[in-house]
C-alpha cells in the first residue's frame, strides 16, 4: 500500500534544508553535553533521578506528541471529526491526573526503576517477567510505527528513499540516546516540544485562514458530513450511527477508563519521565504539568485534519489516492512557504524522533533491568549494565526498523496503536489497579489475570471482530470493545484465582498497596515544592475542570 499520495512533493529549498541540518546538529550537541553526566546505570536509564518538574513535565507530553499523535490524530480528525477530542479530554486528562495524584507516590516511593519492577515487588517473578516481555515487544512495535511513518512521509514529501530516511533517523536517535541516555532523550524532547509547536501553530493558523476561519470550516464540513461531525457527543446514543462507530458507553468505559488509564498509568515510555524527577513532589507534578498543554493540543492536531478534509473532500475515500494519514503533509504541501516549510518538516522529524526515542529509551531500561539483570546475568558490576544498556539501544533501533513494516497494513496508524494498547496496556492496568487497592490479591492471580486479559483482547479483535462474529462498525469501536473485554476478563480471573491461592505477607506490601507506606513515600518536600501553586491536588482539579469546560462548545 502507499502511505501518501503519489507525486505529493514539497517545494523544499536550501533554506529549508539548512533548518533541518541545524536541528540535527543541536540534537547531537545535546547528546554530547548530556554524556558528561552519565557515570552509572541510574544516570543512563533514569537521569540519576535529578531533573526538575518542568523539564520532566514537558518531556512527558513531548514523548507522547510523536508521529503517531500528529499524523494519527489529524487522521482521526479527518475521519471521525470532533469526536476525536475524546482521546484528550476524557481519554487522557483524568488518567494523567490519577497517575500524578494517586499512583506516582507508589512508583516513586517504592524506588522502582521501571513499571514491570513494581509488579515484581507486588506480585513476584512470574508477573514481572511476563509484563517485561510484553512491554519490550510493544515498545519496539510502537518505535517501528514512528520510523515507518517518518520514512514514508519523507519519501513522499522530499523524495528520500525509505531506507535512507529510516537509517538517518535511526542513526540520530541511536547516537543521542547512546551518548547521553535518558537525560539526552528528555532534553531533546523538551526542544522537540517547542519545535513541534513552531511547526503546527503556523500550519493551523494559515489553514484556518484559507478555509474562511472556523465559521467557513464549519459551513463546509456541515454541508458534507452533517452537523454531528463537529460535535463531541451528538449521535453517540446506544444504537445510533456515527463516524466513530462507538456509543457513549464504549467511549466512557472503553476509551475514558480502560484504554486511557491503561496507557497513561502503566506505559513506561511515559512513566519513565516522571521517575527521572529529582524528588517525589516533582514526580507527582510531572504528569499534572503535562496535562495542561495536553488539553489544548487538539487545536493543532485535530483542527488541521478537519481543514485538510474541507480542502480535499476526497481524503480517505477509496480510489482517491489520499489516505487520512495524508492530512498534515497535504496541508504542508499546499499552504506553507519556504522557511516556514523547513520548520514544519523539522517539526515532523522532531515528532518522529521524540516518539521513537521515548520507546527506545524505555525498551533499553526494561530489557536491561527487568530481563537481562534479573534473569540472565544477575550480580554483575554496574558498569556492565551501563554498557548493556547502550548495546540494547542499538538493538532496539534495529528491531524498530524491522517492525516498521507491520504498520503498513493500517491506513490510520492511530487505529494500529489503539489495537496495541488494548492488547498490552489494559490487562497490565487491570492487575495494577487491583493489586494496588486490594491486599489479598495473590502472585498467581496477578500472573493469570495479566495473561488472560491479553489473550481475551486478541481473541476479541482477531476472531470475534475480524471474522465478523459480532458486527462492530469501525476499528476504533472494536478497540474500545477489546479494551473492555481485556479488563473484565482479567479482573474476573484475578477475583476467581485469589481465594484459592496464598497471598504475600502483609509486611512485604509496604508502599505497594493503598493504605500502606514506605519510607520513600514520606519524603519531605524540597524547598519551594510546598508552595500552594505547586499542590498536586490544585493542579489536578484545575486540569480536570478545564478539560470539562472545553467540551461545552462542542457538545450540541
Amino acid at each position: 500500500m502507499t502511505y501518501l499520495a503519489t507525486g505529493l512533493r514539497l517545494p523544499i529549498n536550501g533554506l529549508d534544508y539548512a533548518i533541518l541540518i541545524i536541528y540535527f546538529v543541536v540534537v547531537l550537541g545535546i547528546g554530547f553535553l548530556a554524556r558528561r553526566s552519565v557515570r552509572t546505570s541510574l544516570d543512563f536509564f533514569l537521569s540519576g533521578r535529578s531533573l526538575p518538574a518542568w523539564v520532566t513535565g514537558l518531556a512527558f507530553v513531548a514523548a507522547n506528541l510523536g508521529a503517531t499523535e500528529i499524523l494519527g490524530m489529524a487522521a482521526n480528525g479527518a475521519q471521525y471529526g470532533v469526536y476525536t477530542v475524546h482521546w484528550y479530554w476524557i481519554g487522557a486528562i483524568p488518567a494523567m491526573v490519577f497517575l500524578g495524584i494517586v499512583m506516582m507516590p507508589f512508583y516513586y516511593g517504592s524506588k522502582v526503576r521501571s513499571v514491570p519492577e513494581f509488579l515484581l515487588h507486588r506480585y513476584g517473578p512470574s508477573s514481572h517477567l511476563l509484563s517485561s516481555v510484553i512491554f519490550a515487544i510493544s515498545a519496539v512495535l510502537i518505535a517501528g510505527v514512528n520510523l515507518y511513518a517518518m520514512a514514508i512521509v519523507l519519501e513522499a514529501l522530499l523524495g528520500w528513499p525509505q531506507w535512507v530516511a529510516i537509517v538517518i533517523a535511526g542513526f540520530f536517535v541511536l547516537a543521542y540516546i547512546t551518548l547521553g541516555g535518558l537525560s539526552s532523550a528528555i532534553y531533546n524532547e523538551v526542544l522537540q516540544f517547542f519545535v513541534i509547536l513552531a511547526a503546527l501553530i503556523p500550519l493551523t493558523v494559515v489553514g484556518l485562514k484559507h478555509v474562511g476561519g472556523w465559521a467557513g470550516l464549519s459551513h463546509k464540513l456541515t454541508a458534507t458530513h452533517g452537523h454531528a461531525f463537529l460535535t463531541a457527543w451528538r449521535g453517540t446514543g446506544i444504537g445510533s450511527p456515527n463516524p466513530l462507530g462507538a456509543n457513549w458507553l464504549t467511549i466512557v468505559l472503553g476509551l475514558g477508563f480502560v484504554l486511557s488509564f491503561g496507557y497513561w498509568t502503566t506505559n513506561f515510555a511515559e512513566v519513565q519521565r516522571a521517575l527521572s524527577a529529582r524528588n517525589l513532589s516533582a514526580a507527582r507534578r510531572t504528569p499534572l504539568i503535562a496535562a495542561f498543554p495536553k488539553i489544548f493540543i487538539p487545536a493543532i492536531v485535530i483542527v488541521p485534519g478537519l481543514i485538510a478534509l474541507a480542502m480535499e473532500p476526497s481524503l480517505g475515500r477509496p480510489g482517491s489516492g489520499l489516505q487520512y494519514n495524508d492530512a498534515i503533509p497535504l496541508l504542508m504541501s499546499d499552504l506553507l512557504p519556504n522557511g516556514v516549510l523547513g520548520i514544519a518538516v523539522t517539526g515532523l522529524l522532531a515528532a518522529f524522533m521524540a516518539g521513537m526515542a521515548a520507546n527506545i529509551s524505555s525498551f533499553n531500561t526494561v530489557f536491561t533491568y527487568d530481563i537481562w539483570r534479573a534473569y540472565v546475568r544477575p550480580g554483575r558490576p554496574d558498569s556492565y549494565y551501563l554498557a548493556t544498556g547502550r548495546v540494547l539501544t542499538a538493538i532496539g533501533v534495529v528491531i524498530g526498523m524491522g517492525t516498521a513494516v507491520i504498520a503498513s497494513s493500517f491506513s490510520n496508524i492511530m487505529n494500529y496503536l489503539q489495537t496495541l494498547f488494548s492488547f498490552f496496556n489494559v490487562p497490565l492496568f487491570c492487575v495494577f489497579i487491583l493489586g494496588m487497592f486490594w491486599k489479598r490479591v495473590t502472585a498467581a492471580a496477578g500472573f493469570w489475570g495479566l495473561l488472560s486479559g491479553t489473550v481475551a483482547a486478541m481473541i476479541n479483535y482477531f476472531w470475534i471482530y475480524k471474522q465478523g462474529i459480532i458486527s462492530i462498525p469501525t476499528d476504533q469501536g472494536a478497540n474500545f470493545v477489546s479494551a473492555i473485554v481485556a479488563f473484565v476478563v482479567g479482573a474476573l480471573v484475578v477475583v476467581i484465582v485469589t481465594p484459592f491461592t496464598r497471598p504475600k505477607p502483609a509486611e512485604s506490601l509496604a508502599g505497594l498497596v493503598y493504605g500502606t507506606h514506605s519510607p520513600g513515600m514520606a519524603e519531605p518536600a524540597a524547598t519551594g515544592d510546598d508552595a500552594w501553586y505547586r499542590s498536586p491536588a490544585l493542579l489536578g482539579w484545575t486540569a480536570l475542570i478545564l478539560a470539562a469546560l472545553c467540551y461545552i462548545p462542542f457538545s450540541f
